[in-house]
C-alpha cells in the first residue's frame, strides 16, 4: 500500500474523530473545525498537546474496533499500519518528537500535525519495525 493511500485513510478515520466530537459538542460549522497544524502545535500548552495525541490515538482505537466489528479489516487498515509505525512510541516521545520537528522547520508551520506524525514518525516507525 501507498503512503498516499494511507494518508487517506488516516484522513477518513481523522473525519470519523471529527464528527464524533460534532455530535458530543453540538453544532459546529464545518469551516470551524480546522485541520491543526504546527501553528497551532507550537504555541499550546504541553496538556492540550498531550489532549491531541490522546485524542488521535482514541479516533484510532474507534477506527480499529468498528474496523474489527463490522469484519472489514484487512491489514491495509490505516489504524493497524499507523499503530505498527508508532509501536514503541509513547505520548510523551511523540510530543518531543513534533516540537523538535517544528523548532527545526520553522518555514514549515502549515504543515498539518497528522502529516507530520504520519511521514515522521509512522513512516519511519515501519522500517524499523517490520
Amino acid at each position: 500500500m501507498t503512503t498516499r493511500l494511507c494518508f487517506r485513510k488516516f484522513g477518513k478515520a481523522a473525519s470519523a474523530a471529527c464528527l464524533a466530537l460534532l455530535f458530543a459538542g453540538g453544532t459546529v460549522a464545518a469551516d470551524e473545525l480546522p485541520l491543526v497544524d504546527g501553528t497551532q502545535w507550537t504555541t499550546s500548552a504541553p496538556e492540550v498537546k498531550k489532549a491531541y495525541l490522546i485524542g488521535l490515538a482514541n479516533a484510532m482505537q474507534i477506527d480499529r474496533a468498528y474496523q474489527a466489528e463490522s469484519s472489514r479489516a484487512s491489514a491495509d487498515d490505516f489504524s493497524l499500519i499507523a499503530a505498527k509505525g508508532m509501536q514503541g512510541q509513547t505520548l510523551d516521545a511523540a510530543s518531543v518528537t513534533l516540537d523538535k520537528w517544528y523548532a527545526a522547520n520553522p518555514d514549515r508551520l502549515q504543515r498539518p500535525v497528522v502529516e507530520t506524525i504520519w511521514f515522521e514518525m509512522v513512516v519511519p516507525g515501519l522500517k524499523k519495525n517490520k
